[in-house]
C-alpha cells in the first residue's frame, strides 16, 4: 500500500465517518479501485485506525456540549453514563449475536471464517446503503413533522444500542445515520440525538481498534527478534491516515450539524440511495 493510496483512503474516511453515508462502504469500494484486497488485516487494521482519527474530532467537536449536558453535575454525568452503557449492552449483544450467526449458517462452509470476510461483497454494501438511505429520508421528513422534542431515557437507549449493533456487521448500513434516524423517529430533539449517537461511537471506537491489533498480530506472528520493526511498519501508515482523518472528520461534522439543524437530513439518505446504485452497477459489473 502506498502512502498516496493512504492519504486518498485517509481523507475519503474522514470526510465520510461522520456524515451518514457509510464511511466503510465509501472506503471499500475506493479500496477496489485501487486494487487493494478490503478484507486483509492490514487494511481492516488501516480502517480501524482512520476511524480513531474520527474518533478524536468527535471528541473535540462535541466537547463543549458534553460539558454542558453529559458532565454538567455528577448526577448528570451518572443519568448519561447509564444510558450509554446501557444502549452499549445491547449493541454489543445484537452485534455479537449477527456476528456468530452470520459466521456459524452462512459462512459456515469456509474454514475460519471470520465476519470481515463480507465486508468486501459489494452487493451487500450495495443493500445496506439502500436501507440506511430509506431509513434517513423516512426520519428526515417525518422529523420534520414531530411536534415536543423527547428526552433520551431507557426505552431510547435500548433501541439506539439495538439498530447501532444491527450496523457492526454490514459495511454500507451507516452507524451514525442509522442512530440518529431512530432518535429522530422516537421524536428525540436533533441536537441529544446527535451528541448522543456520537458518544456511544466514542464508546465502541476502542474495543473495535483492539480486536483489529489482534487480528493483526495474530495473522503476522513473528520471532520476537523481529517483531517490533515489522510492526511498526504495520502501524505507520495507519498512524499517517489518522492525522489526515481526524482534520478530515472536523470538517465534515461541521457539516453534518448544519444540515441536521436546518432540516436536511433527508438529503443524506438521497445520497445513501444514489450510491447503492452506483455500488451495484460495479458489483455487476464484477469489480
Amino acid at each position: 500500500m502506498t502512502m498516496i493510496q493512504i492519504l486518498i483512503l485517509a481523507a475519503v474516511q474522514g470526510a465520510a465517518e461522520l456524515l451518514p453515508v457509510s464511511s466503510s462502504a465509501h472506503v471499500i469500494v475506493i479500496a477496489k479501485l485501487m486494487g487493494l484486497d478490503p478484507t486483509i488485516p492490514e487494511m481492516t487494521l488501516l480502517l480501524v485506525m482512520l476511524h480513531t482519527g474520527t474518533m478524536f474530532a468527535v471528541i473535540c467537536y462535541f466537547w463543549n456540549s458534553w460539558k454542558a449536558g453529559f458532565f454538567a453535575s455528577r448526577h448528570q454525568f451518572m443519568a448519561s453514563l447509564k444510558l450509554i452503557v446501557l444502549a452499549t449492552i445491547l449493541t454489543g449483544a445484537v452485534g455479537l449475536s449477527l456476528k456468530v450467526l452470520i459466521e456459524r449458517f452462512v459462512l459456515g462452509n469456509v474454514s475460519h471464517a471470520e465476519i470481515e470476510m463480507l465486508f468486501g461483497n459489494l452487493g451487500l454494501i450495495s443493500a445496506a446503503l439502500a436501507a440506511a438511505g430509506l431509513l434517513i429520508v423516512i426520519a428526515g421528513l417525518k422529523g420534520k413533522r414531530l411536534v415536543g422534542p423527547r428526552e433520551i431515557g431507557a426505552g431510547e437507549s435500548i433501541l439506539i444500542g439495538a439498530v447501532q449493533g444491527l450496523c457492526l456487521p454490514f459495511r454500507g448500513f451507516s452507524r451514525s445515520g442509522a442512530t440518529i434516524s431512530v432518535g429522530l423517529l422516537l421524536g428525540v430533539a436533533r441536537v441529544k440525538a446527535e451528541e448522543f449517537s456520537f458518544a456511544l461511537a466514542v464508546v465502541l471506537t476502542p474495543p473495535v481498534i483492539a480486536r483489529e491489533v489482534l487480528r493483526l498480530l495474530k495473522a503476522h506472528a513473528l520471532p520476537a527478534s523481529g517483531q517490533g520493526a515489522h510492526l511498526a511498519g504495520l502501524f505507520l501508515p495507519g498512524i499517517v491516515g489518522m492525522v489526515l482523518s481526524f482534520l478530515a472528520g472536523l470538517l465534515a461534522l461541521r457539516w453534518l450539524s448544519s444540515w441536521l439543524e436546518k432540516g436536511r437530513w433527508h438529503f443524506f439518505g438521497y445520497y445513501c440511495l444514489c450510491a447503492s446504485l452506483f455500488v451495484f452497477m460495479f458489483h455487476r459489473l464484477g469489480v
